[in-house]
């Protein structure tokens, strides 16, 4: 009996070393729901406010230069993030001269930024296809977005050609060039 309580207290001993040393199990999980809330943006356009110096030209010559950055932000979050920028300007004037706004042509050319998905397409990618600008009532196609979800976002620098009339008299003209999204 003695060996027996000998051999007990050893086993004992053993798995009770064994019992201490084992690594402590884990605690239970516990989960949190987090909830929260997407909600619509805007979609807005910004471009410089000017003036924006074009340089001059003799009666009958051209000048041209960039406008600088024009922006499109789409922050609406739909299922869709479909837009489209135009650009119309109007006739330039100084005093009571006037020369009207067909003097002046358009190319948006690539853009130099765009954030989201699917398709940019701007309206003039080359000088080639620069476009002889329009008044209020004819806008013309600017750079557009179509497909992809969520929002998106285009930057471009579209140049201005100014082709002066052959019977313009001097000065320093002056227009606007409005550009809009929908």
């Amino acid at each position: 009996m003695r060996k027996r309580s000998a051999v007990l207290i050893s086993v004992s001993a053993s798995l009770l070393a064994i019992i201490t040393a084992a690594p402590a199990l884990a605690a239970p999980s516990a989960d949190t729901t987090v909830t929260f809330g997407v909600t619509a943006g805007t979609l807005d356009i910004t471009a410089p406010a000017g003036p924006v110096a074009l340089g001059s030209a003799s009666p009958g010559g051209t000048m041209s230069g960039q406008l600088g950055a024009v922006s499109v932000s789409d922050t609406r979050g739909g299922d869709t993030s479909n837009w489209t920028a135009s650009v119309f300007g109007t006739a330039f004037t100084v005093g009571a001269l006037t020369l009207p706004v067909d003097v002046a042509a358009y190319w948006s050319g690539p853009a130099t930024a765009t954030t989201g998905g699917d398709t940019f397409t701007p309206g003039q990618l080359t000088a080639a296809d620069a476009i002889t600008l329009g008044g209020p009532g004819t806008p013309l196609i600017a750079f557009a977005h179509t497909g992809g979800t969520g929002g998106s976002t285009a930057t471009w620098n579209p140049t201005l050609v100014i082709s002066v009339p052959i019977t313009a008299q001097t000065g320093t003209y002056t227009g606007t060039v409005t550009h809009q999204v929908a």
